[in-house]
């Protein structure tokens, strides 16, 4: 369904800090990554060659955490309807037994690739990450 979008992301040595866990830093790149996969395999190509999406917000619960070598699954969508050149994204992250890690909201604006002006997000853009 291309409304929820899915992702595994594993630990490696790198992505730990000093409590033995995955970096709140990492999480938010995990956070972007996630929107970024969900943008390129269901976006129109002339809308991925005429918008650029940057983060306005960010907005995360750290609810548990993965230590290196664990895997967490990422869900994300797009939620609500979009206000002018923003769009509100979630992603979620579940560990291995299922249970909630991370849950995210972040406010994206939509801007022009050539200007770099904002754009109102229309409703045909976001068509293809809805389901029908």
């Amino acid at each position: 369904m291309a409304d929820r979008f899915e992702k595994t992301f594993t630990a490696e040595p790198q992505h730990i800090d000093v409590m033995g866990h995955v970096n709140n830093a990492v999480w938010v790149q995990w956070i972007q990554d996630m929107a970024t996969a969900h943008w390129d395999a269901v976006a129109r190509p002339e809308d991925r060659a005429a918008v650029v999406w940057l983060v306005v917000r960010h907005e995360i619960d750290y609810r548990g955490n993965i230590a290196q070598g664990e895997s967490a699954t990422a869900t994300t969508w797009i939620e609500g309807e979009p206000r002018g050149a923003k769009s509100l994204r979630r992603v979620d992250f579940h560990d291995a037994a299922g249970r909630l890690v991370v849950s995210a909201a972040t406010t994206w604006a939509m801007l022009d690739r050539a200007s770099g002006r904002p754009l109102r997000v229309r409703p045909e853009l976001l068509a293809p990450f809805r389901s029908a």
